[in-house]
């Protein structure tokens, strides 16, 4: 379902440059609406799209004890918040690159939708890059300052990626390297075996499917969710062997 928007016009509530450029938070009614570079990334009025994520990832492991989640964009905070609801997540990492947004929800309006899960002992977010991130070469700081430089080479259960509009639809150049042969050979290498890479994205993508199956995951299909109009949403599903 597409949310109507108010007649009247959204109102900014921060505005900061960051490493990628400029990077918004409006409110437009009831709603909060994330805006880089002038374009629309996600607002508050459903997380159907991130709740399928989380849960399909979860489903794909097939009952396994206390996996370990991370989730590759913190956002407006559904995933995180949804997820953390779930007790049979074990550890929570969610990575996400602008400061400002991780602001938003440890001092600010966002804290709404996210406070209990940001005070769940598993949860830990970190500051830093996705995709460096995943092929190992970075330098992260979680929320109280720390250096988590220890952690570069953990894997995980799941990998759930919502950082662009999809892999033939990124937010910055940068982001495309992520859905490249190497990326998600970096994403492989993540992922426990017989853990679970869950991509959203704004359309299906035959041709992501592919490379998913060139870059050797196996069990590799989609997740619909049903729009008003358009194309469904879409979460690509893909397996590390065991």
């Amino acid at each position: 379902m597409r949310t109507s928007y108010p007649s009247d016009p959204p109102v900014v509530l921060d505005r900061r440059e960051g490493p990628y450029g400029e990077v918004a938070l409006r409110r437009h009614g009831d709603l909060l609406q994330i805006i880089a570079n002038g374009m629309f990334l996600m607002d508050t009025s459903d997380g159907r799209s991130e709740r399928l994520l989380v849960d399909a990832a979860l489903r794909a492991l097939d009952g396994r004890p206390r996996p370990s989640v991370l989730i590759g964009g913190l956002g407006v905070g559904f995933s995180l918040a949804h997820a953390a609801a779930d007790p049979r997540w074990g550890r929570i990492t969610v990575v996400e690159r602008e400061r400002a947004v991780i602001d938003w929800h440890l001092d600010g309006p966002l804290g709404e939708l996210s406070r209990e899960a940001l005070a769940d002992p598993r949860t830990e977010i970190l500051h830093t890059d996705l995709v460096a991130y995943v092929r190992g070469a970075f330098a992260s700081v979680n929320e109280n300052g720390t250096s988590s430089t220890a952690a570069t080479g953990l894997r995980y259960d799941a990998l759930c990626l919502d950082i662009d509009n999809g892999p033939d639809w990124t937010v910055t150049e940068d982001n495309e390297s992520l859905y490249s042969p190497s990326g998600l050979a970096a994403c492989r290498a993540r992922l426990t075996p017989g853990g679970v890479l869950a991509v959203w994205s704004a359309q299906p993508s035959p041709t992501f499917d592919s490379a998913l199956r060139n870059a050797g995951f196996q069990h590799v299909r989609t997740e619909e969710i049903a729009v008003a109009r358009g194309v469904p949403d879409v979460v690509h599903l893909a397996t590390r062997a065991a």
